[in-house]
């Protein structure tokens, strides 16, 4: 099995991830990324004889495998293409990644390993006080959607890096659309002094 991907995971020393001026920090929730194996799937035969599988075609066009470490889970197409989900770190999507193209290699396929991608990070935090939400939305309405009859959270878009961000009243926020954790922790550098600006006061 070719295989002409890696991924590098940020450095501890970095002043993003490290600082502790930084906490809270965001914990990283999910981890997407994608892989072709370069070569087309029979996956009613890797459903036969593989453990941890399952393929309904009425339902979705993909098969759906499972494993426990790092614990994961995979949408095999028959194109050859891949989508794990569910890794905590870049590192464990990669080694999933990994794994699964070798459990469908020891089933008889002929697969390289090719355009491995992370896709999406997704992370979340607790700033620990309730946020106004309508003082955001007016001050911040250049970049941010707030509508709570359709969504009980603020939808902020960052330009740099190129994030969303889910702001919910109770402080709790989701930062996704990243991929590179480095991009998660700068987002939260450069929201974090906005949300604090917006704490509600009793």
């Amino acid at each position: 099995m070719a295989d002409t991907d890696q991924v590098m995971e940020p450095s501890i020393d970095n002043p993003l991830i490290s600082s502790p001026a930084l906490h809270p920090r965001p914990t990283l929730q999910n981890v997407v990324s994608t892989v072709n194996f370069g070569c087309t799937l029979d996956l009613k035969a890797i459903v036969r004889h593989a453990r941890n599988t399952e393929y309904n075609p009425k339902r979705f066009a993909a098969a759906m495998m499972r494993i426990r470490e790092p614990k994961t889970t995979a949408l095999i197409f028959s194109s050859g293409k891949i989508v794990c989900t569910g890794a905590k770190t870049e590192k464990q999507s990669l080694t999933a990644a990994r794994k699964y193209a070798r459990i469908i290699q020891k089933l008889g396929f002929d697969i390289t390993f090719n355009d491995f991608k992370i896709q999406n990070i997704v992370a979340s935090c607790d700033v620990g006080c309730p946020l106004s939400l309508v003082r955001m939305s007016t001050f911040h309405g250049e970049f941010s959607v707030y509508e709570p009859e359709l969504f009980p959270g603020l939808i902020y878009r960052m330009k740099k890096p190129k994030v969303a961000i889910l702001v919910f009243p109770s402080g709790k926020i989701v930062i996704a659309g990243a991929q590179k954790t480095e991009e998660i922790f700068e987002a939260f550098k450069n929201i974090y002094p906005v949300l604090m600006s917006f704490r509600k006061t009793k």
